[in-house]
């Protein structure tokens, strides 16, 4: 049985878009999955399911906080091998070891069109570093993220998918869990 990760975008941010982790737990308990697990309230979770398309992972998810909470998130879903690939991608990765917290990886719903890639990485400045592979964009933000100016709706802008970011603590993390529970 595959090990998934789902990464909920926007909820829990600024008291908006509440959802606790115990009722997301059992949300997803819900459609059988096993080994539910989640991390920190950002919308990270861990599960094993029978295989399934990302695509069924993501719709199924996506319809039921609709209906369990009356709004919509975008959710994106990564198997253990997938993630494992996009930590060994990470072109920064002296920074991730003395710096981790200000190291991202936005997680694309989907590869963008080439062109879209290199708009985004002309938008790049000394503090705010941005290299994109595959269905990842990383990011390093030199002085922090908090006023940043290539946000995730930036990217989501210029890359014309949707995205959800998370920093490499919390990536490194959610591939532990996702290795414990038999990827």
């Amino acid at each position: 049985m595959p090990t998934y990760i789902a990464l909920l975008r926007g909820i829990n941010v600024g008291g908006h878009k509440r959802v606790p982790m115990e009722r997301l737990r059992a949300l997803c308990e819900g459609f059988g999955f096993e080994q539910v697990a989640t991390y920190i309230q950002s919308g990270n979770v861990v599960f094993n399911a029978d295989q399934q398309s990302p695509a069924d992972l993501v719709k199924k998810i996506e319809e039921k906080i609709l209906v369990e909470f009356g709004f919509s998130a975008s959710v994106i879903t990564r198997t253990t091998g997938e993630l494992e690939k996009a930590i060994e991608r990470n072109p920064f990765l002296r920074e991730s070891k003395s710096d981790p917290a200000k190291v991202f990886v936005a997680f694309l719903s989907q590869a963008p069109r080439a062109d879209a890639a290199k708009k985004l990485a002309a938008l790049a400045t000394a503090s705010e570093q941005v290299r994109h592979a595959g269905k990842e964009t990383y990011l390093y933000y030199r002085d922090g993220m908090g006023r940043a100016k290539l946000t995730g709706s930036l990217l989501e802008k210029v890359l014309g998918v949707t995205a959800t970011a998370r920093n490499w603590n919390t990536v490194t993390r959610l591939y532990q869990m996702a290795v414990e529970r038999g990827a």
